[in-house]
């Protein structure tokens, strides 16, 4: 079952954005808390959204996003920041139902885009993804301002 996260939800979503990071070999670097998801998801304005993957009444897996725009397109699009799945229920549909929910709410919100990042490494998440048609956009690469550069910048 795929549905839209809810506030009971944070503690499993921060223990799978933990399983995640473990995954990516950053689990050092996560310093999210409940009380900061539970107010970016489900405060007042939120930025941010969720759906969760169910099994058996258990939240095996999140998607984590939020919107973009293209000045090209004139329109909105979906920023995968976070899909995952435990991988004991690998297999079994879960990311590609999540996936698949995000492509129906850009669908039908007339978005023109989904798109996320995916480690150069993760082999079997590349090949999940081109699986489902998704192509890389080879031609682009990601920079990033954070910590010490992000400060200095912004003090220039």
């Amino acid at each position: 079952m795929i549905r839209y996260a809810t506030p009971d939800d944070v503690p499993d979503i921060l223990r799978l954005i933990r399983e995640l990071a473990d995954y990516e070999r950053a689990l050092h670097e996560v310093k999210a808390t409940e009380e900061q998801l539970r107010e970016r998801l489900f405060g007042d304005d939120p930025k941010v959204f969720a759906h969760v993957a169910e099994h058996e009444g258990r939240v095996v897996g999140f998607a984590l996003w939020f919107l973009t725009f293209s000045t090209w397109n004139g329109t909105h699009g979906i920023y995968l920041e976070d899909l995952f799945v435990e991988p004991d229920v690998r297999g079994h549909g879960y990311g590609k139902a999540l996936l698949t929910e995000l492509t129906r709410i850009a669908d039908d919100r007339g978005y023109e885009r989904v798109e996320w990042a995916v480690l150069n490494w993760n082999e079997p998440a590349i090949g999940f993804y081109e699986s489902l048609g998704a192509r890389p956009q080879d031609e682009w690469t990601v920079y990033r301002l954070t910590g010490d550069a992000l400060t200095k910048a912004a003090r220039a």
